[in-house]
């Protein structure tokens, strides 16, 4: 195996990356940064290619958004529980600034980063007031496949 591919941000990033945040706060409470929030949702997607998690406040605002592969997984390791926990930091990373800590998690998806996102965030300090799971499940699905005759 060859090295592993780090990604650090430039100084440039982050700058403007404080600027989207400074916006959100601007537009959520009319001030830069006098009013802080303290409540948010969570929305991790757990998919079997990826785990995408979300941050926005409570009338819908994105805060902050980060994926697996935004971190330099690639292929099927974007999809595993230690790349969703790996994601979940970065995202506490950002979301500490902002004063965000009771948060709302919505789970959607079957991917087997579910678990460990919902474990990193408890473990992030993060007052978690409740967990809700709305992956679709159809009622009935598609029509079977017709029998094969030989």
């Amino acid at each position: 195996m060859g090295k592993k591919k780090v990604i650090k941000q430039t100084e440039a990033e982050v700058l403007k990356e404080s600027e989207n945040l400074e916006k959100v706060m601007t537009k959520v409470s009319g001030k830069a940064s006098s009013k802080k929030i303290e409540n948010g949702k969570v929305f991790i997607n757990a998919t079997y290619n990826n785990t995408l998690i979300t941050v926005t406040t409570g009338n819908g605002d994105v805060i902050a958004w980060v994926s697996a592969g935004s971190l330099g997984f690639s292929g099927p390791k974007k999809a595993t529980p230690f790349a969703s926990s790996k994601a979940i930091a970065a995202l506490a990373e950002k979301v500490k600034k902002v004063g965000l800590m009771n948060i709302e998690i919505i789970v959607k998806g079957v991917g087997s980063g579910r678990d460990s996102a919902i474990r990193s965030l408890a473990n992030q300090g993060f007052n978690i007031t409740s967990v809700k799971d709305v992956t679709p499940i159809p009622h009935n699905g598609p029509r079977p496949v017709k029998v094969r005759r030989i």
